[in-house]
């Protein structure tokens, strides 16, 4: 198969633009922001309109964007990986690519700004940390533990505190904060199983992910003991804060994660995709549990 990287005139397909900003990524941040305007503790009443602005931005604006940058920054990588992308396949033709990345960058900047000061800085972080994990010279994703954190961070944490702070028009609590770090950390094992669809890529490129420095099952084992440890910790703080319900439903659905666990492991780099369909369903629905849980407190 033929993989086109050269300069041409001629427009990119919409079918293409679509599946560049890849929409199937979106629900991780959107779900997070939702998860943190419940966490508020503030019905949102009239403000509803900014929650939904909020889901739009996280998802389709501010990650959509991300996943253009990634996808030009690795058009090489990809070439290898994934040649029927929108960008190698030649589908979104010259630098297209760069140009869609770039204007939603500044349109993720202004619906940013409509949510005042701390959504326009949440945008301004997310927006950062994109570009410097796709591009030189920074390209944080180069690192199989800065990389996956960064990413965790941004999809899971940033959005779930920015949903948080919009909804509630400051600060969000003590527990929300902790809620969200601990969440975020565990989605640094979430980004280390997606590592594993690239490997021969990655290997060619120097990406140094997990999966190609430690190998796809110290990698995988890593991933799974990152994203329980997350969770426990969150049972705990709940038992702490006197939600304990709220603590067994999370430990039920840990207890359902670490059974699909075992099935990645016998053989991880084929069971990745799986586990990302079902393990991580049960991490974000926990996620939803523990922002309920939390409202009202502090």
């Amino acid at each position: 198969m033929s993989v086109n990287l050269t300069l041409h005139p001629r427009l990119p397909q919409p079918a293409a633009m679509l599946e560049l900003i890849k929409p199937i990524t979106w629900f991780p941040p959107v779900w997070a922001y939702l998860c943190g305007a419940v966490s508020a503790g503030v019905w949102p009443g009239t403000g509803w309109p900014m929650v939904l602005l909020g889901m739009v931005l996280a998802g389709p604006i501010v990650c959509g964007m991300s996943q253009a940058a990634n996808d030009w920054c690795d058009r090489h990588v990809d070439a290898v990986n994934e040649p029927n992308r929108p960008i190698p396949s030649g589908r979104i033709p010259g630098r297209w690519g760069l140009w869609i990345a770039l204007a939603m960058t500044v349109l993720s900047l202004a619906v940013g700004w409509a949510l005042g000061p701390w959504g326009f800085a949440a945008t301004v972080f997310g927006v950062l940390a994109a570009w410097a994990y796709s591009a030189e010279p920074v390209r944080l994703k180069r690192s199989g533990w800065w990389g996956p954190g960064l990413v965790g961070l941004c999809y899971e944490g940033l959005p779930w505190f920015t949903g948080a702070a919009v909804l509630a028009g400051g600060l969000p609590t003590f527990e929300v904060v902790v809620l969200a770090a601990l969440y975020a950390f565990g989605a640094h094992g979430i980004m280390t199983l997606n590592d594993f669809k690239a490997l021969e890529g990655d290997r060619q490129h120097g990406v140094r992910s997990l999966p190609v420095t430690l190998g796809p099952e110290v990698a995988a084992k890593i991933a799974c003991t990152v994203m329980a440890m997350a969770q426990l910790l969150v049972i705990v703080m709940l038992l702490v804060w006197g939600k304990p319900w709220h603590a067994l439903a999370i430990a039920a659905l840990l207890a359902s994660q670490i059974a699909a666990m075992r099935v990645l492991l016998r053989d991880p780099k084929a069971k990745a995709p799986w586990y990302n369909g079902t393990g991580v369903l049960l991490y974000v629905s926990g996620m939803l549990i523990a922002a309920f849980a939390v409202r009202g407190l502090g």
